[in-house]
């Protein structure tokens, strides 16, 4: 086994956060932590890595083994470049190769070389552990999986984004092999083509794996056991996302059964001793009743706060049948341009996603659709009687009490009538009277949500709603959409919903545009690549005077692209150097002059890079 909890808890001050926890995690394990939006899910992860320490039981790893963790927000050296970063990775079997260096240095002039010999093997072996002599093409592959093309590796992780953090995190943590791969929240900052990379290279994993994730469609492609935090518990079942649903329902049903049985029997005592208490001859009976009914504990009801949300949306006015309609629309976003000539037709009650890979201008074509921006050409027409209401990606913090929030905008609704739709959303008790400020991602989604609801529009315009909202709450949400009736459009990374909701898929790729007509066919545009990947002629199938003319036409056209793109970058460096002096600033025609020409040459390196990686990946057996 190589991790052991038992009976393990951990309190936060006066407030339990884990109680009596007991599980294990052998090789080999696929383990998806499930459980409402501040359950203890992390602190569950941090108790396993041993960054925080247990109130109570015990935590055991396995002799020898080793632990990754990857961190919501963990910390990276900014002053290091991408590649630099990620070959951090290697540290120890950087370490053990200078040491093996200098170890064959002394056995030149060694006499004794037993312990010298001793110390070379131990660092060989932490080297193939990682099969670290390979590291620069192990490199390569996981960058390239995790999203990153080659001309980013010189990019300082200073300037990097959020989820080009995360993705660079979670890149060095599959470089590291550790016996125990443990994910928070991995498919965060992940568009759909690194998801799939993610899943396929977990599925192949030699380790175990431990993940804390919201994402259905993610669990049940790569988890074999569920383990749910409720209650302060943990209770563990067989299986992916979808074999736990079933598992979850029968113990609910059985939990309801035997509390229902148990308030049927305590009210069947109850009433005896009433009867008879008083009366001498049943006097003693009705004693022995009530002692038994003293004793008598009654199952506690299931538990529905926050994965059995009740709500839908509804509109009162029938728009026109043409809802949302483009015509050759370019949308651009500092100086790239993202969507060409896009004719676009939306009519009353239908829906379409956007998706894409990140950067690709989901969100900036979203918010043209929306009227927030200006296309560069073209246009965007809303029909008669459309009446729309935006979820926005990140809901603004704002002040004032959630239930102040409602009232702020529908005033005439009662507190009983506030309180009821706040409940909707899982907002109950004193819950109604905290801060906006200081409500959780998940939490001001839901309040926007109650908002929509009331609003009653006819178009739906959403943008990521998915994000920060636990696994419960995603399939509320998803059962809502499924019932609207009105005109949805939606930016998503979220597979499952997709796939639940079976509508055309708006897909963003350069600046081109591609409509699938649900997901099933956009996940054959991944099948496909693979295919014609397994289709190409294999070496074996040429002659060997005919492979040796490739590789070398291969080696030289590769040396000639590095040494084009290593002249660009010098031109570009001393092109934006000039651009800072005095002689170049201060003259506007000089000044566009060596933009206009800087841009070229960016634009000739780019070029140069694509074609640098179209060889990496076609012909890499031959050249790394």
């Amino acid at each position: 086994m190589l991790i052991t909890l038992q009976k393990a808890g951990k309190s936060f001050g006066a407030t339990m956060v884990l109680n009596n926890i007991s599980a294990g995690v052998d090789r080999q394990d696929r383990v998806g932590i499930i459980g409402e939006n501040g359950a203890g899910k992390t602190t569950l992860l941090r108790i396993i890595m041993g960054e925080i320490d247990i109130d109570e039981g015990e935590v055991t790893l396995g002799k020898n083994t080793t632990v990754g963790y990857l961190e919501q927000n963990a910390a990276q050296n900014a002053d290091l470049t991408l590649y630099e970063e990620a070959k951090t990775a290697y540290a120890a079997s950087l370490k053990a190769m200078e040491e093996i260096r200098e170890i064959e240095e002394k056995l030149v002039t060694a006499t004794d070389t037993d312990q010298l010999m001793k110390r070379h093997e131990m660092a060989m072996a932490i080297i193939d552990a990682q099969d670290a002599y390979n590291m620069d093409v192990e490199i390569k592959k996981v960058l390239s999986g995790m999203g990153f093309d080659q001309a980013t590796y010189e990019k300082n992780v200073g300037v990097l984004s959020g989820g080009e953090c995360t993705r660079l995190q979670l890149a060095k943590l599959l470089l590291k092999r550790p016996d125990v791969l443990i994910l928070d929240e991995p498919t965060n900052h992940l568009d759909f083509t690194t998801l799939e990379w993610l899943e396929n290279y977990l599925i192949s994993y030699s380790g175990a794996i431990i993940t804390v994730s919201h994402d259905r469609y993610f669990l049940d492609a790569t988890v074999n056991r569920i383990w749910e935090v409720e209650n302060n518990e943990l209770i563990a079942y067989k299986g992916n996302y979808s074999a736990y649903l079933p598992q979850k329902e029968a113990e609910r049903v059985l939990q309801q059964k035997h509390h229902d049985a148990d308030v049927q029997t305590a009210k069947k005592l109850e009433d005896y001793v009433a009867r008879n208490i008083v009366r001498a001859s049943t006097t003693k009976m009705a004693q022995s009743r009530r002692k038994q009914l003293e004793k008598l504990e009654i199952t506690e009801k299931p538990k529905t706060v926050g994965y059995n949300l009740k709500f839908q949306f509804e509109y009162d006015i029938e728009p026109y049948e043409d809802v949302l309609t483009t015509k050759n629309l370019q949308v651009e976003a500092g100086g790239k341009l993202l969507v060409e000539n896009l004719n676009l037709e939306v009519r009353r009650g239908e829906r379409l996603i956007i998706a894409g890979p990140n950067g690709a201008g989901k969100s900036t074509l979203f918010k043209v659709l929306c009227g927030r921006l200006r296309p560069k050409s073209g246009g965007v027409q809303l029909g008669s009687g459309v009446k729309a209401s935006w979820f926005e990606q990140q809901q603004s913090k704002r002040s004032g009490r959630v239930i102040d929030d409602i009232w702020d905008k529908w005033p005439r609704m009662t507190e009983l009538e506030a309180r009821s739709l706040l409940a909707k959303f899982n907002f109950k008790g004193e819950d109604v009277y905290k801060n906006v400020n200081e409500l959780s991602g998940g939490e001001l989604s839901r309040l926007r949500f109650a908002e929509i609801l009331l609003e009653r529009p006819n178009l739906l315009l959403l943008d990521e709603p998915t994000n920060h909202l636990d696994i419960y709450t995603r399939e509320s949400l998803g059962s809502a959409l499924n019932a609207y009736e009105g005109t949805m459009l939606m930016i998503t990374h979220d597979r499952y919903l997709m796939q639940s909701l079976g509508c055309p898929i708006l897909y963003l790729d350069g600046s081109k545009t591609t409509i699938y007509q649900d997901f099933k066919e956009l996940s054959k545009r991944a099948t496909n690549s693979e295919q014609a990947e397994k289709t190409k002629p294999e070496k074996s199938s040429m002659n060997n005077k005919e492979e040796r003319r490739i590789k070398a036409e291969v080696r030289s056209k590769y040396k000639t692209l590095e040494q084009d793109i290593e002249v660009l970058g010098t031109i570009i460096a001393e092109l934006e150097t000039s651009l800072g002096t005095d002689e170049i600033s201060t003259d506007h025609v000089k000044l566009q002059e060596v933009c206009d020409e800087l841009e070229i040459k960016k634009t000739e390196q780019d070029g140069k890079y694509l074609e640098w990686e179209e060889i990496i990946e076609k012909y890499g057996e031959y050249i790394l």
